[in-house]
């Protein structure tokens, strides 16, 4: 069996690349995307929940697992002001996302990076994200310690994670750790839209 997963740094499938047509905060747009990484022909049901549900960003903006980079294309397009930083380990699925930002008309407000190439003083007003739950719930947990915390005060990070897959569980270790305020604002589809307010 294939240890080939979205979240491999170096995909081992094919880079077979392919273009294909998505809606994204209202925008009709062309992106580009291939195999080995997540959800490689559509934008998946957990990131339109997410993006149906959520207000609109502000300030910076970070994007925790981007893939071909739907979120971060989709903050970019809603408000003109908002930075916004995609992150994400699978190097295909950041060269897509550059190449997304790109054909989007967004390059300019959007930069992809490796997670330990966003300088470490950063902090960000606004997180979406559709995290990587089948990393596993160490992982995971490590993943938004790292994060959530470079939270300015006030502000919000948003994380859409499905139902069966241990959102409710997720929520509640969150408001153990002490971030701030955690709370289930939207659910849809078998997912939960899960809010965090920096304290």
């Amino acid at each position: 069996m294939s240890e080939d997963h979205y979240f491999s740094a170096e995909p081992a499938s094919a880079d077979e690349r392919r273009r294909i047509e998505v809606t994204l905060a209202g925008h009709d747009l062309t992106v580009e995307v291939a195999g080995g990484i997540f959800s490689p022909d559509h934008v998946d049901l957990g990131t339109r929940v997410l993006l149906r549900t959520v207000p609109p960003p502000r300030g910076r903006v970070l994007d925790i697992g981007c893939g071909w980079g739907p979120i971060a294309l989709a903050a970019a397009l809603s408000e003109p002001d908002v930075k916004v930083t995609a992150v994400d380990v699978n190097e295909r699925a950041l060269d897509l996302a550059r190449r997304n930002a790109n054909l989007a008309g967004v390059a300019g407000r959007v930069t992809v990076l490796r997670p330990q190439d966003v300088p470490a003083a950063e902090t960000f007003d606004t997180i979406w994200s559709n995290p990587p739950i089948r990393i596993g719930k160490a992982a995971l947990h490590e993943l938004l310690a790292a994060w959530i915390p470079r939270l300015t005060p006030g502000g919000e990070a948003y994380l859409v994670v499905q139902r069966n897959l241990g959102a409710d569980s997720l929520a509640a270790w969150i408001a153990d750790q002490g971030w701030g305020e955690v709370r289930k604002v939207a659910s849809g589809k078998g997912f939960r839209v899960l809010r965090v307010l920096r304290g």
